[in-house]
């Protein structure tokens, strides 16, 4: 065999190695990912009936200023008065790991929060535990961490 031929031939199975290394989400990442940039996306419109389904009734929410929430505060927060803001919400980032009936997902929340007529960012990392309970993926836990603002490019 020709020099050619075995550097061809070890790429080859290089590149081989690498696809096998790295295989596709699982079907329980797909979910998740789907399921929490639907609720991300939604989130600002304040919609109860997303809320409910996203969070497991047993949940435990930290909330970014280190207070904790149930199920009951978040949903109160929820169908309280509806502020004018027009706030948006996205998830970048997101990095999720299967553990059969358990996806675990770590990701970075960007926000445009509208405050006194103005749209202010606000940047966070969050880690959301969820489990599949009769078919359907729920949030069990939640932690969301206020983040610095990133420098700003020059």
């Amino acid at each position: 065999m020709n020099l050619t031929r075995l550097c061809t031939l070890a790429a080859c199975l290089f590149c081989c190695t690498l696809v096998a290394a790295d295989p596709a989400p699982s079907t329980g990442v797909q979910q998740v990912t789907a399921l929490l940039r639907e609720f991300i996306g939604s989130a600002g419109r304040q919609e109860p009936e997303l809320y409910d389904r996203f969070f497991a009734d047993d949940v435990m929410y930290t909330r970014s200023t280190g207070a904790t929430a149930t199920k009951n505060t978040i949903m109160e927060s929820v169908r309280g008065p509806k502020s004018a803001e027009k706030s948006t919400y996205s998830a970048e980032d997101i990095v999720a790991h299967d553990y059969g009936e358990t996806v675990v997902v770590a990701f970075r929340l960007e926000a445009q929060i509208e405050k006194d007529g103005t749209m202010q960012p606000a940047h966070f990392r969050d880690t959301g535990t969820f489990v599949r309970r009769n078919g359907r993926w729920q949030v069990v836990a939640w932690q969301a961490t206020k983040v610095a603002d990133p420098p700003a490019a020059h």
